[in-house]
């Protein structure tokens, strides 16, 4: 099985077809206020039309109003709702489409959480005292492989970059692997040389 590739952070229509034309498998679109890569519904829109449609679009929400989270299926087409913050297993899933808890790890016992949560995956981040996702941090990915004993697609986030991403598909063998900082020339402004070179890296791994 290949591992998929999410870019997530994308802020703009550029970036957007950047990564799709590089071979992108979904675009993370951040709908979270307090991050640099937030973006308004209109502009997710603008980016989720400009897209094709074989490229996921994944919307990414941290404690949402729930009226946020149905104006943003709607008006973005979003393929899957990703949630970073404390949101139960049943708001992730009254949905009625694919869901993704993220899990902060910081030691072993942080995938004990992940029994609780009946949405179809989970991604792994790394645990950080200065944000909730997209700051650069790794973890111990023995703990991912781990994670899959749970019998659910783990997306693998935190600290990926070109330089390394093949490690991580080689010994992990996620589903997917998700990348934003890493390939980033400044919070919300994607490398175009960085992202082509990242998702090669994953193909070759």
């Amino acid at each position: 099985m290949n591992t998929r590739v999410k870019i997530c952070g994308v802020t703009n229509v550029a970036d957007a077809l950047v990564a799709a034309e590089a071979g992108a498998d979904m675009i993370g679109l951040n709908f979270y206020g307090q991050s640099p890569r937030h973006i308004t519904l209109a502009a997710a829109a603008e980016i989720s039309r400009a897209l094709p449609p074989f490229v996921l679009r994944v919307g990414v929400f941290v404690n949402p109003e729930e009226a946020l989270v149905t104006r943003a299926i709607a008006d973005c087409n979003l393929s899957l709702l990703q949630f970073h913050g404390g949101e139960t297993s049943d708001f992730c899933t009254q949905f009625g489409m694919m869901s993704m808890k993220a899990v902060r790890v910081r030691a072993a016992e942080s995938l004990n959480q992940l029994a609780n949560f009946q949405t179809d995956a989970f991604l792994l981040d790394a645990h950080s005292k200065t944000g909730l996702g997209g700051t650069g941090e790794k973890f111990n990915w023995e703990l991912a492989v781990e994670a899959q004993k749970f019998g659910k697609p783990i997306f693998l986030a935190g600290g990926l970059t070109p330089e390394n991403v093949a490690d991580a598909v080689r010994q992990v063998r996620p589903f997917a692997v998700d990348v934003s900082s890493g390939v980033e020339s400044a919070p919300g402004k994607k490398d175009a040389a960085k992202v082509r070179a990242f998702i090669e890296a994953v193909r070759a791994a």
